[in-house]
């Protein structure tokens, strides 16, 4: 079952990390564009309830003024859509810059962060040889969700080392303009 955030883990902790892709964006005069940001989070129940940890990966090609301004977005502290952040995450790991490729092939969506992050991401295909998609949901990320699989999904950083392949994952497309 896929929860969206709804329902205590299965493990009763929930693990994970995201790759972000910032195709066109700018937070205040700083342009964003074309910056790729790793996430990685440890959150010890129920999403809502908060006490969660986590840190921040930013493209070692971002300028000093875009990691400053990613990190207040990814921390809550810019406001607007990930505002929630702030309130959530009662641990921030800290903000590494850091090589990160991202791309996709044949739909799969590759995320490589060298020595930290190796993902690849599948979409699951449904009926008609689609992609699954929950839409309009709920989803504090976005409401429109692609169901998907880890083929590959192992991270090491903060201390932590996982290894989540052959799990579920969820590919979003993010709007998160304030």
């Amino acid at each position: 079952m896929l929860s969206l955030g709804n329902d205590p883990p299965t493990e009763g902790y929930c693990q994970t990390w995201a790759g972000v892709r910032i195709d066109k964006g700018h937070f205040d005069d700083v342009d964003l564009s074309g910056i790729n940001v790793g996430l990685v989070m440890e959150i010890p129940g129920l999403m809502s309830r908060g006490n969660w940890e986590a840190g921040l990966f930013v493209d070692e090609l971002a300028s000093v003024y875009a990691v400053k301004a990613l990190t207040r977005i990814f921390t809550g502290r810019a406001g607007g859509s990930t505002h929630l952040l702030s309130i959530l995450v009662g641990k921030f790991l800290g903000v590494r810059q850091e090589p990160i490729h991202y791309r996709v092939e044949n739909g799969t969506r590759h995320f490589v962060i060298p020595g930290i992050v190796d993902g690849a991401v599948t979409p699951v295909r449904g009926k008609e040889n689609g992609e699954v998609v929950i839409r309009n949901s709920e989803y504090w990320i976005a409401p429109d969700v692609i169901v998907s699989r880890a083929d590959k999904s192992r991270m090491r950083a903060f201390g932590r080392n996982w290894n989540f392949a052959g799990r579920s994952a969820e590919i979003c497309s993010l709007d998160w303009g304030n």
